[in-house]
């Protein structure tokens, strides 16, 4: 009999041998790929469709979000509010989101109604009208959140952050103007639809209670769409960044705080230092214990919350530091930011701090594979990123034994003050 007198023992994270659930993998009559994780407790399922439909793949700016947030106000045989209707009466959630390289397609349901709603995904897929009202209320809401996003500090600095690193006429750095919104046309939109979405590359990810005829059904309703364009993936963009590297904005002259942002460039997840500055990036800002919060935040006060973190995209990155501070203290903020960079160049970090790092992490995958929705997200990442599992533990590896001395060889190289764009937006 357990003695409940008696606590259990604790256990740090880094001693749990954390294992990545394996995937199922189909493949559709068209050659389309779909990744499958077969879990969860309830009867509930998420289906993602992803096309390589980003902005990296528009001859004109903001093209790709506006069609891909347009996919579901119209086809030929429903209006927007049909389509709507139609997900709700199940109970389903249907949602689009458009990013760099890829734009995806979102649903969430019950698993017994999944055959209700597949045909419908399939009319938007094939058959998108992008009714001119539709447009002309999507620009106008994008007009109304633009012109009150630009009175804020931390909108406008990382719009001009990315712009910095990368120019504006790459992808990583273009944001949405006034002038672009009003460019939009339908004939622009069908055109990149017609390529992208009904002619171009797709993967397919499900994951969930799933029913035993889920390869049938995305079949049937997928498996003869021409969806396997592996030309889109050949586009090439180079980044232009800028010359300078320090700028100071006025964009509210009676504001009273800054929006600070510091960035430099970093390659992406193929990188052999990708592992070891994951470890660095927590320890100098990647979460709330970090150095850069307990100096900035609880020791001198100027912030509410400062971080770093790698914007990974698929091609390129770059490591950012991102905070709002007092307008009267946004040069001393940069200043402590220099300065916690020097010490992680110049002293090895103590045991107790990396331990306390190691287990942070360590907590934070095992959080992201809780349940089949986060399993798959893990996958997600890994096969959009053309890696494969061994991603994931050279992660779990690194995180547990990366000495402090590498720690200190990887601050040397990246986190020189020099390296640094520096803006603030005032």
């Amino acid at each position: 009999m357990i003695n409940r007198k008696i606590a259990p023992p604790i256990k740090d994270a880094v001693e749990f041998d954390l294992r990545l659930k394996p995937y199922d993998k189909y493949v559709l009559r068209n050659g389309v790929e779909v990744y499958a994780v077969n879990a969860g407790a309830e009867e509930v399922i998420q289906v993602e469709w992803v096309f390589w439909a980003g902005n990296w793949y528009e001859e004109q700016n903001l093209v790709a979000p506006a069609t891909n947030f347009l996919l579901k106000n119209g086809t030929s045989k429903k209006t927007a509010f049909e389509i709507n209707e139609h997900f709700d009466y199940y109970g389903a959630a249907l949602s689009r989101a458009c990013y760099n390289e890829t734009a995806t397609i979102n649903l969430h349901s019950l698993t017994r109604h999944l055959d209700k709603l597949l045909p419908v995904v399939r009319e938007l897929v094939t058959d998108a009208v992008f009714p001119q009202e539709e447009l002309a209320l999507y620009q106008q809401n994008n007009r109304q959140r633009l012109e009150v996003n630009l009175k804020k500090n931390d909108f406008v600095a990382n719009r001009l952050i990315d712009e910095y690193l990368f120019g504006f006429d790459h992808p990583y750095g273009r944001y949405s103007r006034f002038e672009d919104l009003a460019a939009l046309d339908r004939n622009s939109l069908q055109a990149f639809y017609d390529k992208y979405y009904k002619n171009g590359k797709c993967i397919i990810f499900v994951a969930g209670r799933l029913p035993p005829n889920i390869f049938e059904l995305l079949d049937a309703s997928f498996g003869d769409l021409p969806l396997h364009n592996n030309e889109t993936l050949k586009r090439i963009h180079t980044s232009k960044p800028a010359e300078e590297k320090k700028y100071r904005i006025i964009n509210d002259p009676n504001g009273v705080q800054g929006a600070i942002r510091l960035a430099r460039d970093f390659p992406n997840r193929h990188h052999p230092d990708f592992f070891g500055v994951q470890v660095l990036n927590a320890l100098f800002g990647g979460f709330f214990g970090a150095r850069l919060m307990n100096n900035i935040r609880e020791d001198k006060g100027y912030t509410y919350g400062i971080y770093s973190y790698l914007q990974n995209h698929i091609q390129q990155g770059a490591w950012m530091v991102s905070t709002e501070a007092g307008r009267d203290v946004s040069e001393a903020t940069i200043t402590e930011v220099y300065k916690e960079m020097e010490l992680l160049r110049n002293e090895l970090v103590e045991d107790d701090e990396l331990m306390l790092v190691r287990n942070y992490l360590m907590g934070t995958i095992l959080g992201d594979l809780d349940g089949p929705f986060h399993i798959i997200g893990r996958w997600k990442n890994i096969i959009l990123n053309d890696l494969d599992e061994s991603f994931f533990y050279k992660t779990i590896e690194t995180i547990k034994t990366i000495p402090a001395t590498e720690l200190q060889v990887l601050a040397n190289k990246y986190l020189d003050p020099k390296d640094f764009y520096e803006l603030v937006v005032v």
